[in-house]
């Protein structure tokens, strides 16, 4: 089973690892920060306690803080 991820205009396909993985699984996964990361799931925001499924379109964006 697959989705699309598209972070930093860069688009790829994934594989699901699990049932049951989560938005916050894949944000761990890629070693990135769920509190700099805005998520949404086929187009729609969503939290990180979200499960992907199969097909879903998933797109990871960088909250930049500045001052």
């Amino acid at each position: 089973m697959e989705f699309k991820l598209k972070y930093k205009d860069e688009f790829e396909s994934r594989e699901i690892p699990k049932d049951d993985y989560t938005i916050k699984d894949l944000i761990v996964d890629l070693g990135m920060s769920s509190q700099t990361i805005v998520s949404k799931q086929n187009g729609e925001l969503v939290i990180e306690d979200t499960i992907i499924e199969e097909g879903d379109k998933i797109e990871l964006i960088q909250i930049i803080y500045g001052g």
